[in-house]
């Protein structure tokens, strides 16, 4: 008698996923951003909306590199009603070992949702138009460049220490809190270059206040038409690019992770998203389940972890 009712009670139990599923949403979703631009999220959000049946908004948690968003998520009921918006910071903060939360062991991946190149730019009193040039202005005049990020331990800064050490030159790192104050810096001059991401760049290297010198994706991008790639012009194997996607809590049931990443294939076909998107600065990610996006945020973990170690770098 005891051991069928425990065989009841564990066949409820493994039922349960599956029920809880099936009534899977009916209260509004929650998209916690970060580091990083919420624009993704915020283009996303209505065609997810209209695919769940429930409101997708966005909650922005920015602050500590991260580690507010995440312990937001991490801590939540694994139900699938709070997301994060997850980035190349989380990956490399993993690597960097700067925050007790990693998106492979701590998070349940839904879906990669987009990419976007970085943009190497220098302030117009900088005396080169190419990589070649830049490279060899930087070697003649030692510790006389400065380069901006929106601080220790993000892409941008990473960008720039790869830079530095594939090309063998001697430029000074100035972090800031975020890409906006960094970028306003080297538009002002006091700061000479970034590695900036194409979505907030685009109107200044339109209008000239900026100079495009190279793009960090391994091919050149339409996002920024009339650049080449940084490892196609000197650099072989240069490669630095933006992404976003979203995981959810650990222990989030399947069947609600399969729902979620269909939310977001709907959005990534849809044409009023993509033309969003482009406008911003982003390209659609591949067509991806969730089991795709966990084997692409584990290249990214192992890719950091090779370039931190590589080039010795202590963001603690």
């Amino acid at each position: 008698m005891v051991s069928r009712l425990v065989s009841a009670v564990l066949a409820l139990a493994a039922l349960a996923p599956f029920a809880q599923a099936q009534d899977f949403p009916n209260r509004p979703i929650r998209v916690v951003v970060g580091p990083g631009p919420d624009i993704v999220a915020r283009v996303l959000g209505p065609k997810m909306t209209e695919v769940l049946g429930q409101p997708v908004v966005v909650e922005q948690r920015p602050g500590a590199g991260g580690v507010i968003a995440s312990q937001t998520v991490s801590t939540a009921t694994p139900d699938g009603y709070t997301l994060l918006q997850a980035t190349a910071s989380y990956t490399i903060n993993t690597a960097l070992q700067t925050s007790q939360f990693d998106l492979g062991r701590d998070f349940a991946p839904v879906g990669r949702v987009s990419t976007s190149p970085f943009v190497l730019v220098v302030h117009p009193s900088v005396p080169a138009k190419t990589l070649a040039e830049l490279i060899a202005y930087a070697k003649a005049n030692p510790g006389k460049l400065n380069y901006a990020s929106s601080g220790i331990g993000t892409p941008p800064h990473l960008a720039g220490e790869l830079f530095k050490a594939m090309a063998g030159v001697d430029i000074l790192h100035v972090p800031f809190r975020e890409a906006n104050s960094g970028l306003n810096a080297v538009l002002g001059g006091s700061v000479q270059m970034m590695f900036s991401i194409s979505s907030t760049v685009q109107s200044q290297l339109g209008g000239g206040m900026v100079r495009g010198i190279g793009v960090t994706t391994r091919e050149p991008t339409k996002l920024v038409p009339g650049l080449p790639a940084i490892a196609q012009s000197g650099l072989p194997g240069f490669e630095v690019t933006g992404w976003n996607g979203y995981v959810a809590p650990k222990g989030t049931p399947q069947p609600i992770l399969a729902r979620l990443n269909a939310a977001v294939r709907a959005g990534l076909e849809d044409a009023d998203v993509l033309a969003k998107l482009g406008i911003a600065g982003y390209e659609p990610a591949a067509p991806n389940a969730p089991e795709d996006f966990a084997k692409f945020i584990a290249a990214d973990t192992a890719k950091w972890k090779d370039i931190v170690a590589k080039l010795n770098i202590n963001a603690k």
